[in-house]
């Protein structure tokens, strides 16, 4: 048995039976033969059994399938450097994939090294979590400047950050890790107001009035408002 072998057995077992899930323990179960020779076969470098090299070989409709058994298991968080040392430095001089990737070859290199760190990530280790976090910001500035649907972001760096770790912490199947990123920011993007800059020496319509003209405190209740148009609308405390 090779590893194409595994995946047509695995394809054909789940479109057999169905499963509204699987894990590995159903994989032990319905197919001990190619459970054997994942253990044997397909490794992580910090230990354990890749699963994410087997499913996301699958047929598609059955990677959203994919329940891990430590799925929403609570973790006991810890700091281990040398985890993600060995995970970066196999892609060290591949790193560049996450500011600059040139063809769909750098982006499936960026999605192996951003879901490698997630799963350390998800079983505990604040140190991988920390350094995805950074990798992934410089694919997310690039977003921010290049795509409309994304550029409402800018100026919202915390609730980025927010984002971001949920996603970490929510990612369940073997597809694009980056394109989850992505399609998560499209989405809750669309109730952002977007932020924008200018200087309040800028003129209004009005003859000889700037754009500071229509701001002012009110000594009622100790704000800074917006007057235009007549209606005070309140800026800050």
């Amino acid at each position: 048995m090779d590893f194409d072998g595994v995946i047509a057995r695995l394809n054909d077992l789940i479109r057999v039976k169905q499963p509204e899930s699987f894990n590995s323990s159903w994989i032990l179960r319905h197919a001990p033969e190619c459970y054997r020779y994942i253990q044997r076969n397909i490794r992580l470098e910090v230990g354990g059994i890749d699963w994410d090299r087997i499913t996301c070989a699958l047929e598609r409709k059955s990677q959203r399938r994919w329940t891990p058994v430590h799925w929403r298991k609570k973790k006991t968080l810890y700091e281990n450097q040398s985890e993600v040392d060995v995970v970066l430095n196999n892609y060290r001089d591949k790193l560049f994939v996450f500011i600059a990737p040139q063809n769909q070859d750098d982006r499936r290199m960026r999605d192996v090294i951003a879901i490698s760190l997630v799963r350390l990530s998800q079983n505990g280790n604040t140190l991988a979590k920390q350094e995805l976090l950074e990798l992934l910001l410089f694919s997310v500035e690039e977003w921010v400047a290049n795509y409309t649907w994304l550029s409402r972001w800018s100026g919202y760096d915390e609730k980025i950050k927010e984002l971001l770790e949920g996603c970490i912490r929510r990612y369940r199947y073997t597809g694009s890790f980056l394109r989850y990123v992505y399609k998560t920011l499209e989405y809750a993007g669309r109730g952002i107001r977007p932020l924008y800059a200018f200087s309040l020496n800028e003129p209004v319509f009005e003859k000889g009035a700037s754009r500071i003209d229509s701001f002012g405190c009110d000594p009622a209740i100790g704000e800074i408002c917006s007057y235009a148009r007549g209606v005070a609308r309140r800026i800050a405390t």
